[in-house]
């Protein structure tokens, strides 16, 4: 009997983990890409790669992965998170305001694209059907490899994050009508007619964009009213079973649905980047999302034929660099003619010029179904995954590029046009909502200035958020969260909350977090404010000699005493409690 027969692919998943937690810090201390790594991992230890000598060599069997099928149903978790990250970064206002990138550079690329590969493969004898399945397919980025490599550089908000996002995003709800299309083609269900074709095309978007109206309508529903009953501070283990739940439910709502998975991953992350949940969210969710990210970069690396890749490597090497050129200069001609500047529209273009995960689905279903031939579908799935492999290298060139374009100081037009697009403004930081928080807040109103609070209180926190302040449940000592709200580009921490060892402990961890960080802290005393100054804070505020100080003035102003005099008692006063 198989001694793993109750666990099944522990053996993959033992070396996927060995990989992960052994191999990959050694190269990230390297600065070796995650990406490049991680698929560079999956195309030696793969079937193609020392999996063939498994068999002849039976130790190595213990080092190599024979069957990924496991490991490839773990990977599609790993896309699932991905994008259920996505949704969660994403408002909902947000996306709206992306929304002429998303419809006019998103679906000009992906027709346009698709167009020209279609022609291509139809001059190459293709017929019809086989042109239309590569072009629509090929025309698709890696929304895995492209975010991954953004994550790295710190480039997520940047105007070159924001339009790769846009492209992507768009090609991820194409891919729905994309599956709905191909499953018409196989089943040739229309009738021949193309009238009945696309009637038939027509009622399966209206059921899909029905489906997702009711997903989205339910999740409101339930969703929201169920996480306001878990505490992220005194149930995290239970908050985050429940932010697994929302996005493996949503996403197998839309399973059902006929619909991509993923893009019910994305709904849910959606859905929850609306309330005061969506920070504590992305905690919660974000080693699940890595480590599953990495699995499925491994899995991409399996499939890479290296002894195919060595007999057709001219065809290959032709092909990938062909495609990669095809769509950077479609992409880059959109992106200017959208008014990006030059450097933003060259590094975007580089590094959405590969063929994506989507490709790959699409391929395989189409060989699977009879619309491509084997020899063809299996050529274009090496195009595919080497032009993933070839990314990291291009994102590296478009950087290189980008800084020259900027040394060079480009036009005026396309500073104004890199403004068009949303951006992510640096705010004020509040830790704890309370009296004092709330005023602190009202006092940055007044002045114009944006601020964002962290409250432990699940209740008073949802309350606040209701309102329309941009309040939010969690842990203000917590890195990871300072992080995620990007608190390294913040302009100012301010501690309001009156328990003393909680205050401590968020100045203390943010301080060795952040050390350039102004750090503004309230403090009930004297002996409280000296315990914040050596935690690290840059500036105290000690409400009890505050208040004496106010009082002492008041005092003196009934006594007649000047202002000017009034201020310099009052100073001294402060200075000799300090």
């Amino acid at each position: 009997m198989d001694a793993h027969a109750g666990l099944p692919h522990l053996q993959p998943l033992l070396l996927f983990l060995a990989i992960a937690g052994l191999v990959m810090p050694l190269l990230a201390r390297a600065r070796v890409s995650q990406v490049v790594a991680f698929l560079c991992a999956g195309a030696l230890v793969g079937p193609y790669g020392l999996g063939r000598l498994a068999a002849d060599l039976p130790w190595l069997g213990a080092l190599t992965i024979a069957d990924g099928e496991g490991v490839r149903g773990l990977a599609e978790l790993g896309v699932m998170f991905m994008l259920f990250v996505i949704g969660l970064e994403l408002s909902a206002r947000q996306l709206w305001s992306l929304r002429r990138w998303v419809l006019g550079v998103g679906s000009a690329q992906w027709l346009g694209t698709g167009a020209l590969i279609a022609g291509i493969a139809l001059a190459f004898g293709h017929g019809h059907e086989t042109a239309l399945v590569l072009g629509l397919g090929l025309a698709m980025s890696s929304t895995a490899v492209v975010m991954q490599l953004l994550d790295e550089a710190g480039q997520t908000r940047s105007t070159v994050g924001r339009t790769s996002f846009a492209v992507l995003l768009l090609q991820d709800i194409a891919f729905v009508p994309l599956l709905i299309l191909l499953g018409l083609m196989a089943g040739n269900g229309a009738g021949g007619t193309a009238s009945g074709f696309v009637w038939l095309l027509l009622t399966a978007l209206a059921k899909a964009a029905l489906a997702v109206a009711l997903i989205l309508l339910l999740g409101r529903l339930v969703l929201t009213p169920l996480f306001r009953r878990v505490s992220v501070t005194t149930q995290a283990d239970s908050f985050m079973a429940l932010t697994l739940l929302a996005a493996l439910g949503v996403a197998a709502l839309t399973g059902r649905a006929g619909l991509s998975m993923a893009l019910g991953a994305f709904l849910a992350g959606l859905m929850l980047s609306e309330t005061e949940y969506r920070h504590a969210a992305l905690q919660a969710i974000e080693p699940f999302k890595g480590l599953l990210m990495g699995l499925f970069f491994v899995s991409v690396g399996m499939s890479l034929d290296l002894i195919t890749v060595a007999a057709d490597a001219l065809w290959l090497v032709g092909s990938v660099i062909g495609l990669y050129a095809l769509k950077s200069a479609v992409l880059f001609t959109l992106f200017r003619l959208f008014g990006l500047a030059r450097g933003d529209a060259v590094e975007a273009a580089l590094l959405l010029g590969q063929a994506g995960e989507f490709a790959l689905i699409v391929i395989g279903i189409a060989l699977g179904t009879g619309l491509l031939d084997a020899r063809t579908g299996n050529f274009m799935l090496l195009v595919a995954t080497l032009s993933m492999f070839m990314t990291p290298l291009a994102a590296k060139a478009g950087r290189a590029l980008h800084r020259r374009f900027d040394r060079a100081a480009d036009t005026a037009g396309d500073g104004a046009a890199a403004r068009s697009l949303p951006a992510q403004d640096d705010v004020v930081i509040i830790a704890g909502f309370g009296r004092v928080g709330q005023r602190v807040a009202r006092v940055l109103d007044r002045a114009d200035l944006p601020w964002l609070a962290i409250e432990r209180h699940a209740a008073a926190a949802a309350r606040h958020h209701a309102a329309g302040r941009p309040v939010i449940v969690g842990d203000a000592g917590s890195p990871s969260l300072l992080h995620h709200l990007g608190a390294g580009r913040a302009r100012a921490l301010v501690v309001t909350m009156d328990d003393p060892a909680a205050a401590r402990h968020v100045v203390r961890s943010l301080h060795a977090e952040f050390p350039a960080l102004p750090l503004i802290a309230r403090a009930r005393d004297g002996a409280h404010a000296a315990e914040l100054r050596a935690a690290g804070a840059t500036e105290v505020i000690p409400e009890a000699l505050e208040a004496a100080l106010q009082l002492g003035d008041h005092v003196l102003a009934q006594l007649d005493m000047p202002s000017a005099r009034r201020a310099e008692l009052i100073d001294a006063e402060r200075r000799s409690a300090d």
